[in-house]
């Protein structure tokens, strides 16, 4: 039997040719999968700078400065810290109800990453009901706070996560209401049709101007949700110690740290979408996205400013939370509870019913 080599060349380069092309597309099908998980997590480490250098100077007193130039790699010395710091586990606690509950309270959180547009077209899901979708996933964060207080077989970490899953259900409402309303304005439950309907009118579109009310509403229920200052009652340290992170240590505890900067920087940006145009910075007489071409498919310096453009939006409001944390105390439970029920609650039902009224007069 002869075998021509001329034809075994020519299958192994065509086995090797499709091999090739199978890796190429696994590769493609994974970049946008970890293009934005490694945005977020530069975002989550300016965050932390921003906050210590911030604090550091409404308190007067010098910020990071050693690691790194200006102190820029602190926050990534700390991280790489709690990596090689040792586990340590409750011996009387759930041990896998303790390990399940950072990894759950992490993944819903980044799950709501996939309903934010960061500029035209440039969203890993348009859904039809994206703002809803993110309200039901960053409801299960509490559960893993819930779990990880339960497992740690201690009564201050138990009495932090039932604070934690307390404050949740009490401004979740309020939120949700707001979203609701923004719907309604919008006619769409799509991220990207809400940032589309306030384009139409430029800078006095956004919905900041067409809903004050539930823009502050939604402003302190979303403090509340990311259990910031003066909200933070889960993780009262006078009252609780660590709150559901006292038996925590190394990279568990890490993550608890980085999921509440994930949920403030999603919170950040839901307010920029929902309330300040997104992608879009139309000023008075000015059009940016017409000047830029932001809005037409294919123009890469026009993606590069909308995504700009929506960061800087984002930014603006992480400062104002975080100058919040350093200005305002912390309240008592008993009033955190107050002013979501019987403040909150009744005020964005009032706006839920104008905006409705609204819609209904102008058809």
């Amino acid at each position: 039997m002869i075998i021509d080599t001329t034809e075994v060349q020519a299958i192994n380069s065509f086995f090797r040719l499709e091999s090739l092309k199978e890796v190429y597309e696994i590769i493609w099908m994974l970049v946008p999968i970890f293009t934005p998980v490694l945005g977020i997590t530069i975002g989550v480490l300016v965050i932390v700078w921003l906050e210590r250098e911030i604090s550091a100077g409404i308190q007067q007193r010098i910020g990071p400065e050693y690691a790194g130039p200006l102190g820029i790699l602190q926050a990534l010395a700390d991280g790489t810290k709690l990596l090689f710091k040792e586990n340590l586990l409750p011996s009387r606690g759930d041990t896998r109800l303790f390990s399940i509950g950072p990894s759950i309270a992490v993944t819903s959180i980044l799950l709501s990453y996939l309903v934010i547009p960061f500029g035209y077209h440039l969203v890993l899901a348009d859904l039809s009901i994206g703002v809803f979708l993110w309200i039901a996933i960053s409801s299960i964060a509490p559960v893993g706070l819930l779990m990880s207080g339960y497992g740690s077989n201690n009564k201050y970490s138990f009495l932090g996560g039932l604070r934690a899953a307390a404050q949740s259900i009490s401004y979740e409402i309020p939120l949700t209401l707001c979203v609701l309303s923004i719907s309604l304005l919008s006619n769409s439950s799509s991220t990207v049709d809400i940032v589309e309907a306030q384009s139409k009118y430029g800078f006095w579109g956004w919905n900041l101007w067409r809903q004050p009310i539930g823009f502050i509403v939604f402003l302190i229920s979303s403090l509340a949700e990311c259990e910031r200052l003066p909200f933070d009652l889960p993780e009262a340290e006078e009252e609780l110690v660590a709150g559901y992170q006292t038996e925590y240590s190394g990279i568990k505890f890490g993550l608890f740290y980085v999921a509440s900067y994930l949920n403030l920087l999603v919170s950040s940006l839901f307010v920029t979408v929902l309330y300040l145009g997104g992608w879009n910075l139309s000023l008075p007489y000015i059009a940016i996205p017409d000047f830029f071409e932001i809005n037409k498919a294919g123009r890469v310096f026009g993606t590069i400013i909308g995504i700009f453009i929506t960061l800087a939006k984002t930014y603006l409001f992480l400062f104002i939370a975080i100058t919040t944390r350093w200005t305002l105390p912390r309240l008592r439970i008993d009033q955190l509870l107050n002013l979501g029920w019987k403040f909150l609650l009744p005020i964005s039902l009032g706006n839920l019913l104008l905006t409705t009224s609204s819609q209904l007069l102008s058809l």
